[in-house]
């Protein structure tokens, strides 16, 4: 049999065994842990947000590489990437730091829309995906509440 066929052969076969591998696990839960203010770029704001990534499963996550996206009040905000690698032990958990952009046009449309009450907490909804072995990254998604004080420091998000 020449290499070319078995290589046809063997590829779904690899592929069918890495997604029976990852049925029946829980997906991650995750939560912004914290945000802090990065130096900016021009018309950009930077921040860092530390993600609190739960592993409900009887494995570990080996991650390599992380994206994110935050929505506040229903609208998009932020968005980043890390090349970080790392493992979340089985029924453990880790934080992981993420560099996120928010474009000006982002930034002044969010405090157009903040009403003229006093807001201490902003919805947020989170989205994302943990780099895995080939083809095989792990998405997320989480909503919640983010401290106003995010913006001057940390915060906390539930």
């Amino acid at each position: 049999m020449s290499s070319r066929r078995q290589l046809v052969l063997v590829v779904p076969a690899l592929a069918a065994t890495a997604c029976a591998s990852l049925s029946g696990s829980d997906p991650p839960r995750v939560s912004v842990a914290g945000i802090e203010a990065l130096p900016g770029e021009g018309l950009e704001l930077r921040f860092l947000v530390k993600l609190r990534v739960q592993n409900p499963n009887e494995g570990a996550i080996d991650y390599r590489g992380i994206s994110m996206e935050l929505d506040l009040m229903g609208q998009p905000f932020a968005s980043g990437v890390s090349d970080a690698a790392g493992s979340v032990p089985r029924f453990g958990e880790a934080v992981i730091g993420v560099p996120a952009t928010v474009s000006a046009m982002n930034a002044i449309r969010q405090m157009l829309g903040l009403p003229s009450r006093d807001v201490r907490r902003l919805d947020y909804r989170l989205r994302g995906k943990l780099g895995g072995p080939v083809g095989a990254a792990l998405r997320f998604e989480a909503k919640g509440e983010l401290d106003i004080a995010a913006f001057g420091g940390t915060a906390l998000g539930r």
